[in-house]
């Protein structure tokens, strides 16, 4: 102990003990007191990176040229030079793995073009999870002025990363990982080796946070979350956050109802602060950004359905075969017509004159209230007749109609291959027959992705149609006229 820095012997301590399925509190102490987070601020710097990716902001394979701040950050570092050029993947891997400064810094100035604007989305994702006595300055956690957290705020955080985007989250349980430059090692891989069902999540260290922690650990049904803030070492660190999982799973029940986190709201580029946002498809000219205007207010707080990992490709077809994308997909398609026949039969049992019913059951808040129905526009009756209806030939739709000035469209995603944004087009037509039917499915490429937008409606039922699909936990936003 007399050999330790004295700002690390007097780091106060913090801790919490949540049950991740539901988040119950299972223990506390100190978890409110506002404390120097240090790398556990990465998270967040991951969590913003995981959500670009799946809004189409970048991809995994994105060449992120290294800025001379980013290549000046102290250690813990990869090691990366200024002008360099590294995939996103790369970056991503060496701060959740090694816990790298100067890729944290990198990945924040590739999503935000600098260091101080990514602080600020970190800052209004932040509260929109509830971490509410939190402030970041930085992406890296560094001691900065006012750059603090909670040992309740990072249980919050460490919780959404792994339920908001399960097909990452196995990045944090990595012993070693292909940076790019070089292989790296996980900073806490002891803990990682040594506790039966231990998968993550992030370390921390400065002289003044002291050595930091928040893990997860899965046994059977049963997952936990420990966070310590304040440890004098990584042994006794680890030691401490092994005995408050152990804790955890003893006051954690073998079985309860799941609830997830609910997913932050995207107020990323392009999302305006809430609500629908109209905007042209077409990639801004180099250096300027895309005009928006917010039409509507319909910003969901409910969690999205997690996308497939980007960069995922089209099943090979054999040469001279042509694989049509309906049978493709038999499956799911078999899946969605459950989902809207169960939806019909909902919908047949609503009161007369109610409001839309959407294809899930969506909580009260996710609309602050009920939809208006457009003047001009039918809405198709969710009912299911009794008598089949007869089959009608595909109808092609070669151009856009003029009549009604349908001249407006909503954009489903951007997504990193041609297939995928079919794929989500076609599901999509198919669980919301009520406005989409008869407008265009138009996949449009740029320079960032595969645009999946129907295009040929109105003003009006775009914006229903997004707030239908937007209750229906699908993101959505309207496309003006050109």
């Amino acid at each position: 102990m007399a050999l330790l820095p004295m700002a690390v012997k007097a780091a106060p301590y913090a801790a919490m003990v949540m049950d991740a399925r539901t988040g119950k509190v299972l223990h506390a102490q100190n978890a409110d007191t506002r404390l120097h987070p240090a790398s556990l601020t990465k998270m967040m710097t991951l969590y913003i990176a995981f959500e670009a990716v799946q809004n189409g902001e970048l991809t995994m394979d994105t060449l992120v040229t290294v800025s001379k701040n980013a290549a000046a950050e102290p250690p813990s570092k990869l090691g990366l030079r200024e002008g360099q050029k590294i995939k996103l993947r790369y970056l991503v891997r060496a701060a959740a793995v090694k816990s790298a400064n100067d890729a944290a810094t990198a990945i924040g100035e590739a999503v935000e073009g600098s260091e101080a604007a990514f602080a600020r989305r970190m800052n209004r994702t932040a509260q929109a999870m509830g971490m509410t006595r939190t402030t970041f300055k930085n992406a890296h956690g560094l001691t900065a002025e006012g750059h603090l957290s909670t040992a309740r705020d990072m249980s919050i955080l460490g919780r959404h990363v792994i339920y908001d985007y399960p097909e990452y989250y196995n990045l944090f349980s990595r012993v070693t990982a292909d940076a790019g430059v070089r292989t790296v090692s996980h900073t806490n891989r002891r803990l990682l080796q040594s506790y039966k069902g231990a998968d993550g999540i992030k370390t921390g260290y400065t002289r003044a946070a002291g050595f930091n922690l928040v893990a997860s650990a899965e046994r059977g049904q049963e997952r936990v979350i420990a966070t310590v803030f304040g440890g004098q070492s990584t042994a006794s660190r680890n030691a401490k956050v092994a005995e408050l999982l152990d804790l955890g799973f003893r006051e954690s029940p073998s079985r309860v109802a799941f609830a997830a986190p609910g997913k932050p709201p995207y107020l990323g580029r392009g999302a305006g602060t809430a609500g629908i946002v109209v905007a042209n498809t077409s990639d801004p000219a180099p250096g300027t950004r895309a005009k928006s205007i917010r039409v509507a207010s319909a910003a969901v707080s409910r969690s999205l359905r997690p996308l497939a990992r980007a960069g995922s490709v089209a099943p090979a077809v054999p040469a001279g075969e042509v694989a049509p994308l309906v049978a493709q997909l038999e499956d799911e398609i078999e899946t969605v017509l459950k989902e809207v026949q169960a939806t019909s039969s909902a919908a047949a049992a609503a009161p007369v004159g109610s409001a839309v019913v959407a294809a899930s059951a969506v909580a009260p808040s996710a609309s602050a209230k009920p939809i208006r129905r457009p003047q001009g526009v039918t809405l198709a009756s969710a009912a299911l007749r009794d008598t089949p209806t007869p089959a009608r030939e595909a109808e092609v739709v070669t151009r856009l109609s003029t009549n009604d000035a349908r001249h407006w469209g909503i954009n489903v995603g951007r997504f990193p291959s041609r297939y995928a944004a079919e794929k989500i087009l076609l599901k999509t037509a198919l669980a919301e027959t009520a406005t989409l039917d008869g407008s265009l499915r138009k996949v449009v490429q740029g320079n960032r992705g595969f645009d999946a937008n129907f295009m040929g409606l109105t003003r009006d039922t775009a914006e229903l149609a997004c707030k239908r699909l937007q209750a229906r936990q699908v993101n959505c936003f309207m496309i003006g006229p050109s």
